[in-house]
């Protein structure tokens, strides 16, 4: 018996979070689910996004299952998944890109993983509004080079953080049968932050002379990844550029729709898609749930289901390519719930 806490989110978090709740349960694992709350129905109930009560939860459970949260754009609260992050250490965001026949991608056979740093970087949130005392500090220390308008974001990349994160990457290579690590930075431009995180991989991929590494600048990357995607495997990169190339990754295959993540640490892991909330399509019943399913997939792997999680994966993968049960996005009329249902009736199979 495994005890989970389960947030469904707000937006379409709910729909596509029961969707892969069912899931899972379907596969005959013993999962006892402890439900929480975050985003804007703990707002509503808490004056909070993310209540206490959540967080001592996944604390206890060591093992969330969560629906996408609605971040506001330009203000408002901060992200709740940034701050999950932040308070339990999840310092690894792992987001796999494999192709699945039937989706609406001109592109075959993609296998990649991105490790994204998940705690420092720009994310960190260490930010001044322009003219504040903390700003007009730092333009002073810039002499000249910024203008005295500008507002400030600080970009810290420790050597400590680096280290773990390439070394999760390459040990994630190992316990997946994975052949290369690839390191992406802009090392040569930000030659103290992220020629800190280069010098820390060169450093553990001594240690793992069973795996290939290379290195790539995130702008070559970028090209790389729509040119040859099937060169490279696992990708390890500090928070900022994991965060848009995982998604430039989720458009090889698909989109966000098909693309699950995890945000792991040492004591705890919460598994979620790579997509937002969609509040349009609230409670609509017509959004794809894949990513949350197999991300629920992930999930199980993680507990040591290993052969519930393949049944998920191999039942998803089924259902696209037959292409008669899926979404709008996926180019048929089924609802979430028919989806579900017929992912559901593929596990047996």
């Amino acid at each position: 018996m495994h005890r989970v806490t389960f947030i469904p989110g707000d937006g379409i978090g709910p729909d596509v979070a029961n969707a892969a709740r069912k899931v899972v349960d379907a596969t005959g694992v013993k999962i006892e689910w402890e439900e929480k709350i975050a985003g804007e129905p703990a707002i509503e109930k808490y004056n909070t996004p993310l209540p206490d009560d959540t967080l001592e939860s996944i604390k206890r459970n060591k093992v969330a299952l969560k629906g996408p949260i609605t971040t506001p754009i330009g203000g408002g609260y901060r992200s709740v998944n940034v701050l999950l992050r932040q308070l339990l250490n999840l310092y690894a965001c792992v987001r796999p890109a494999r192709s699945i026949p039937g989706t609406n991608t001109p592109f075959q056979n993609i296998d990649l993983i991105v490790v994204r740093e998940n705690t420092e970087d720009v994310y960190a949130g260490v930010e001044f509004p322009p003219n504040s005392a903390e700003a007009r500090k730092i333009i002073e220390l810039c002499n000249g080079k910024v203008r005295e308008d500008s507002a400030i974001t600080l970009k810290p990349i420790s050597f400590y953080a680096s280290e773990r994160i390439v070394r999760f990457a390459f040990q994630y290579a190992i316990e997946h049968n994975r052949k290369k690590v690839t390191c992406v930075t802009k090392a040569n431009i930000m030659k103290f932050t992220d020629g800190l995180f280069l010098e820390a991989a060169r450093k553990v991929a001594q240690e793992f002379p069973q795996i290939e590494f290379e290195e790539r600048l995130v702008d070559n990357m970028a090209m790389q990844l729509v040119q040859k995607p099937h060169l490279y495997d696992v990708l390890v990169m500090p928070n900022l550029y994991g965060d848009i190339l995982s998604d430039l990754c989720a458009g090889l295959i698909g989109g966000l729709g098909v693309a699950p993540g995890a945000n792991i640490g040492d004591e705890a892991a919460v598994f979620e898609p790579v997509h937002g909330s969609a509040p349009k399509y609230k409670g609509m019943n017509k959004v794809n749930p894949t990513a949350t399913i197999l991300s629920a997939a992930m999930m199980l792997d993680y507990l040591g289901e290993k052969v519930a999680a393949e049944k998920i994966e191999r039942a998803v993968r089924m259902v696209i390519s037959e292409g008669k049960w899926v979404t709008y996005d996926l180019g048929g009329n089924a609802t979430t719930t028919e989806m579900t249902d017929a992912i559901i009736d593929k596990l047996a199979e």
